[in-house]
């Protein structure tokens, strides 16, 4: 089942999405996960938001367009959008490891499906 799944979700890729370099086995891991479908306004809701005293943008910016710097260590990073830096969502593995990484960070526990298939959503959608 979870194979049948998985192989309707690829089919059901956006399109737009797959034009942005986005991975479609990521985004298809996650609708097979989602309670509902992918939202950029829930998206950008979730890079703007603040978690006391972080969120995203402490490192990314404002603008998913331009590039960051980390909070504390000052390293460059490169922007978020696949308009800005087309290779961003292009490797799940890579992704993943973000994800995992910055939502413990700043949300304290990991990211739902439904939340990395919004965030992905909104950052496709910046043009």
């Amino acid at each position: 089942m979870k194979k049948l799944l998985f192989s309707l979700a690829l089919l059901a890729t956006p399109p737009v999405l797959a034009a942005a370099g986005v991975s479609a086995e990521l985004l298809a891991g996650y609708r097979a996960e989602a309670a509902k479908p992918f939202s950029a306004a829930q998206g950008e809701q979730l890079f703007r938001a603040r978690h006391g005293d972080i969120g995203c943008t402490s490192c990314h910016t404002d603008n998913a367009k331009s590039a960051g710097k980390h909070a504390q260590t000052g390293k460059s990073i490169e922007p978020l959008a696949p308009a800005a830096n087309p290779k961003r969502l292009s490797d799940p593995a890579k992704v993943e490891k973000w994800f995992k990484r910055n939502c413990n960070d700043v949300l304290k526990r990991a990211c739902t499906a439904q939340e990395k298939g919004d965030f992905v959503t909104y950052l496709v959608s910046i043009k």
